[in-house]
């Protein structure tokens, strides 16, 4: 096993310094423990004080004694600040229809830990903690999902559960909020100012779901140089539009890039050399691999780093802000959605140029026009259809990936009385982009099962190199060759799972190495 560390490898995190997206899937969809840093502590408690220290003094601030939104002219007394965060929890419960799956409540939760634990909050660290052991004890507020302009609505949901209102899943099972923590001993908490605000503003939940939706990009995006490679083996293609000279002459790094995992991944395959002059040059879907994988692991990783930034920023309104003498609270426009709107979206548009070009291939591969293999990869069409009907499942799919690629950021319907008067609309990007990768992650894999049935027509005294071998032999353990028909289902999703967990990559990574 080469040296490199998964997300699912990874046990503890502490938060207290930047986190990266291996560590943000590590707590998120694999469990991880989740620790404060004394850092983290500290400098959260100096944040709260700071609050305290205001509210005595009564200076008027946002949301901390004031209404909120177009409300905030409305001046709130000290008896009842208690009551103002509880309101804005109730109040702001309204989002609908299917929930947060565990994973993405889950996700959500870690960006309100990291987001306020930057110290610019005033939070106090006991609620914090609560949230801790949420993650920790795998307890999950129940949250729809449906009906958010950028943030407040599945965080509410979620922040009723620190209160003992609304309901929660424990190991699966959905009940009551307060069932749920009397079973792992936790007490319902009393909101401090400002607490209720910090608990539902911010980019939490679009950076949450936004993340994750990328994690899955990212993969899927390596992914797809396997599968490609592989159905350039089976197809007789040439390596030679994959030469370093020919992209050196139009320098995008992550073009480069991925003709060189190509390259690697075919360096001792029998079947590539053997063919290597069969065609002049093959159609655009097998010869521009670099170019589409590349453009699109570009906008991938561009969103990438800007998506980092969000993670390890602090997206509160208003902010704590201490000289080292005095301080305020400063009130401005950092909940805004746009930098992981626009970055989503783009990452939706990337992610369907992989599918749609992972389609075309399929397509290749099951047309005996095209392949010289017999129809739809099985030994008597006609009286079986073979791997037909799997490509109108990928068309299908790329139909809904088509619709989801268009932006969500281009629209604005204004909110609160028109204090939002402009909605950056960044929460439905990154739901709209959890939905275009998991149809890109069974497209590749209808084109990954063409591949698998393929071999058994190809000449077998040449073998395919050793990354496509032991992909081909994790393939067999479960996948049978098809010889008529057979209940394809259970194998498109054995070999989804196979690109989601990124085992695939693993697999050639372990004869190759690290794959660019």
């Amino acid at each position: 096993m080469i040296a490199q560390t998964y997300a699912r490898n990874i046990k503890t995190v502490i938060l207290g310094d930047k986190i990266h997206i291996e560590e943000f899937a590590a707590v998120t969809r694999y469990g991880a423990n989740v620790e404060f840093s004394d850092a983290y502590i500290q400098r959260v408690k100096a944040s709260r004080q700071l609050v305290d220290q205001w509210i005595e003094e009564g200076r008027v601030m946002y949301g901390i004694n004031t209404g909120f939104g177009a409300l905030y002219t409305h001046v709130i007394s000290t008896e009842e600040t208690a009551q103002l965060q509880k309101n804005i929890i109730l109040s702001h419960s309204t989002s609908v229809g299917t929930p947060l799956s565990i994973e993405e409540a889950r996700a959500v939760i870690l960006m309100i830990l990291q987001h306020a634990g930057q110290g610019y909050s005033g939070i106090r660290i006991e609620t914090l903690e609560m949230y801790r052991q949420f993650l920790n004890l795998g307890l999950t507020p129940f949250a729809p999902k449906e009906g958010s302009v950028g943030y407040l609505s599945p965080e509410a949901h979620m922040a009723l559960v620190l209160i003992g209102e609304g309901t929660a899943y424990l190991n699966g099972e959905l009940m009551s909020a307060k069932d749920a923590l009397d079973r792992m001993g936790l007490k319902p908490i009393i909101l401090g100012a400002k607490e209720g605000l910090v608990l539902t503003n911010g980019t939490t939940s679009a950076t949450a779901l936004g993340v994750l939706a990328l994690y899955d990009m990212l993969k899927a995006s390596k992914a797809a140089d396997v599968i490609g490679s592989m159905t350039l083996e089976v197809l007789k293609g040439t390596t030679r539009a994959f030469d370093d000279r020919l992209m050196g002459v139009r320098p995008h790094e992550d073009q480069r890039h991925t003709a060189y995992n190509v390259r690697r991944i075919l360096k001792d395959s029998e079947i590539a050399k053997h063919h290597e002059n069969y065609r002049l040059q093959d159609a655009l879907s097998i010869r521009c691999i670099p170019q589409l994988h590349g453009a699109a692991k570009k906008t991938l990783k561009d969103a990438l780093k800007t998506m980092e930034i969000e993670m390890n920023s602090c997206c509160d309104n208003p902010i704590i802000w201490w000289d080292g003498i005095d301080g305020e609270a400063i009130s401005g426009g950092n909940p805004d959605s746009s930098y992981v709107g626009i970055e989503m979206d783009s990452a939706c548009i990337a992610a369907t140029m992989i599918g749609k070009m992972s389609e075309r291939r399929n397509n290749r591969l099951v047309d005996g026009n095209l392949s010289a293999y017999p129809w739809f990869l099985v030994k008597k069409p006609g009286l079986n259809s073979g791997l037909m009907i799997p490509q109108y499942t990928q068309a299908g799919l790329l139909n809904d990936m088509k619709i989801l690629s268009h932006p969500a950021t281009v629209d604005s319907i204004p909110t609160c009385g028109n204090q939002e008067d402009y909605v950056a609309m960044g929460y439905n990007a990154s739901k709209k982009a959890r939905q275009v990768v998991e149809k890109l992650e069974y497209i590749l894999a209808i084109e990954l099962l063409s591949v698998f049935q393929a071999h058994q027509f190809m000449d077998n005294t040449l073998q395919p190199g050793a990354p496509s071998k032991a992909v081909l032999d994790e393939i067999a353990l479960t996948v049978s060759i098809m010889e008529e028909d057979l209940y394809l289902y259970p194998h498109i999703n054995t070999l989804r799972d196979l690109i989601h967990s990124g085992r695939i990559i693993e697999l050639v990574e372990e004869k190759i190495g690290k794959l660019e």
